[in-house]
């Protein structure tokens, strides 16, 4: 029952942010790429800003904020704009599974840098995973080497770099302190965009608002805040590897919102996503040890010294 919280910010977190990208394809409908990626950066920080005295957010140390900004960078200004850009030329469904490779960039700059094992438990699972997500890609027709396609994979890496980079600031931070920080240094990196944006306004229809709106408080608000919470709290390959689950939930919410019918063969990839994903879970702590909390403790001390 312990990780029973984990469990369900993971969940939420990979419900939330697959609900991302059918919403995009909508928010870009008036908004387009600039717009869309300041406004939901902008509601987001809103957002977190009204909450962040109730919750005692403290003010980042002088030592933080190279982390901050690379964090803001990454996984906010740069990621939108990227994913957004992307989903242009690029289906919702392929996006969600190019995105979907965000947690090998993860594991292997988290073995790198912080010093987390990788097992080959975690390398055959990621290989389940990443198969399951190419049988989806196929399944749209899409997965060809495009302009579209290299864009959302390089938002997939921004986003890897951003899940590790977090990784040392949550162990003196809470997860919500670090949201705010990346998102509220995000935004500012997107200002120049701003009088783009208020004139996109002007004349964007009431749908693709609503979903910047959407955008901004759930996936981006909400979403990053519990995603820092569980990541805090277990070993990154464990908690990225969760993201693999996207794409099929992703596929779900296309065809509950956007009315897109899955094929048969998009059900069997997100069986092998899956697949992979309980694979990379089942990992067996040494004898007489609390589950995760060797792991926890040992990443822990590696980004504390």
């Amino acid at each position: 029952m312990q990780s029973s919280p984990r469990f369900l910010a993971l969940a939420g977190t990979v419900v939330l942010w697959a609900s991302a990208f059918p919403a995009i394809r909508v928010g870009l409908d008036g908004l387009g790429v600039a717009g869309l990626s300041f406004l939901r950066l902008a509601v987001a920080s809103v957002a977190l800003a009204a909450v962040a005295p109730l919750a005692g957010v403290r003010r980042p140390r002088g030592r933080d904020l190279p982390l901050i900004l690379l964090c803001g960078l990454t996984g906010m200004s740069a990621y939108q704009v990227l994913l957004n850009w992307g989903e242009v030329h690029v289906p919702a469904g392929t996006a969600s599974l190019l995105v979907a490779f965000a947690p090998v960039f993860s594991v292997l700059l988290a073995t790198a840098f912080l010093g987390e094992a990788l097992t080959a438990r975690i390398v055959l699972g990621s290989l389940v995973a990443v198969a399951g997500a190419a049988v989806i890609a196929f399944a749209h027709g899409g997965a060809r080497v495009s302009a579209g396609a290299l864009v959302v994979l390089a938002a997939a890496v921004v986003q890897g770099t951003y899940h590790v980079a977090t990784k040392p600031l949550l162990a003196r931070r809470t997860g919500l302190e670090v949201a705010c920080y990346a998102m509220w240094s995000g935004t500012a990196l997107l200002l120049p965009l701003a009088p783009g944006t208020v004139a996109a306004l002007a004349h964007a229809p009431a749908a693709a608002i609503g979903s910047a709106v959407y955008l901004g408080l759930l996936p981006s608000a909400l979403g990053f805040v519990i995603w820092g919470w569980a990541v805090a709290r277990t070993t990154l390959a464990v908690s990225t590897a969760a993201l693999y689950l996207v794409p099929p939930v992703a596929v779900a919410v296309a065809f509950v919102w956007l009315g897109e019918t899955p094929h048969w063969i998009e059900l069997g990839g997100g069986a092998l996503g899956i697949a992979g994903v309980v694979l990379i879970n089942r990992r067996r702590p040494p004898a007489g040890a609390v589950p995760g909390a060797g792991a926890q403790r040992s990443a822990t001390a590696k980004v504390t010294t």
